[in-house]
């Protein structure tokens, strides 16, 4: 019975050493060695090659490395096991802080000052609005978006939420499906997107969605805040809105191609904030923790954790 590590762009031997430590009894196999494909029950995984987990006849658990399991459902042989994801308190504190951070940037105006300050000169504009006239719209109410919400509440922003189904939280304002996007939209001045990648999502933030939010708020125009997935947006009409005016400005940690090309007009649009896909880093030593952990509850006959709805995709 062994754990087999499947992933693509990070050092393999470290999360090797990490399993190890917390794992001695089992055997740590990667695909990038000779291993009895037999003895496989448990995979961990980060964007493993197309194909590489079929032929595993014992397999009994996949766990993705990271909060999104997107990257396992991209592989059209993925075996028919539960799935589970992370679900890592760190990573959600980090995700909030970054919010955070960066709905205060934009209702402090942090940018514009960034932009004079090399001219020693301000201009004679200083109002700002308070956080409690800002309205905040955070699209995507699982474990990262419920924490964010509170986060922003504490703030004092004016915070509401959309879900793909209906949701009850105590002090949101709330929306959902089709139905409630259109109102939801209308009453936010900060989009913040942490929605899942799912087929049904990809490409959510296009122009008809950003031409749906509000106008008359008190930051003179929208802005987008984006550390979902890359897959959600549409750059092009990201970079149409902002040219045209009807977004005021786009706080992206996420990109339809990663990393970023050096091509793309996000990296020098003066409207555009863009930072490197670390809104959330997993902490390698969490994830690997609480990955044992699971692998150890089903050693000894209880249910998994954190299992994804494949129907779903999350």
């Amino acid at each position: 019975m062994s754990l087999l590590l499947a992933m693509t762009g990070w050092h393999v031997e470290d999360w090797r050493a990490r399993f190890k430590a917390l794992l001695p009894d089992m055997p740590i196999v990667t695909l990038g060695e000779p291993f009895d494909r037999r003895s496989v029950h448990y995979v961990a995984s980060w964007k493993h090659p197309e194909g590489s987990l079929a032929g595993l006849p014992n397999l009994a658990a996949v766990f993705s490395l990271g909060a999104g399991v997107d990257h396992l459902f991209a592989d059209t042989r993925l075996p028919d096991v539960p799935i589970a994801r992370v679900v890592d308190p760190d990573l959600t504190t980090r995700m909030s802080e970054y919010i955070v951070l960066h709905c205060l940037m934009i209702l402090r105006q942090q940018r514009r000052y960034d932009a004079q300050q090399p001219q020693k000169s301000w201009d004679d504009d200083r109002n700002q609005p308070a956080a409690r006239s800002v309205r905040v719209g955070v699209m995507g109410l699982g474990e990262l978006g419920q924490d964010a919400v509170h986060k922003l509440k504490v703030m004092g922003f004016d915070v509401a939420g959309w879900s793909r189904s209906p949701k009850a939280i105590d002090g949101l304002a709330s929306f959902s499906g089709s139905e409630g996007m259109a109102p939801f939209l209308a009453r936010t001045d900060i989009l913040v997107s942490l929605l899942p990648l799912t087929p049904e999502t990809r490409g959510t933030i296009n122009a008809t969605l950003l031409a749906g939010l509000a106008q008359d708020g008190r930051l003179g125009g929208p802005f987008l805040v984006n550390a979902g997935r890359g897959g959600l947006q549409v750059e092009a009409d990201i970079l149409a809105a902002l040219d045209a005016g009807t977004l005021k400005g786009a706080t992206l940690d996420v990109f339809e191609t990663e990393p970023l090309p050096a091509e793309s007009r996000l990296w020098t649009h003066p409207a555009v904030t863009v930072t490197p896909h670390n809104a959330a880093m997993s902490e390698p030593e969490a994830v690997a923790t609480l990955i044992s952990a699971q692998i150890r509850r089903l050693e000894a006959g209880e249910p998994l954790e954190h299992v994804v709805d494949p129907a779903r995709g999350y």
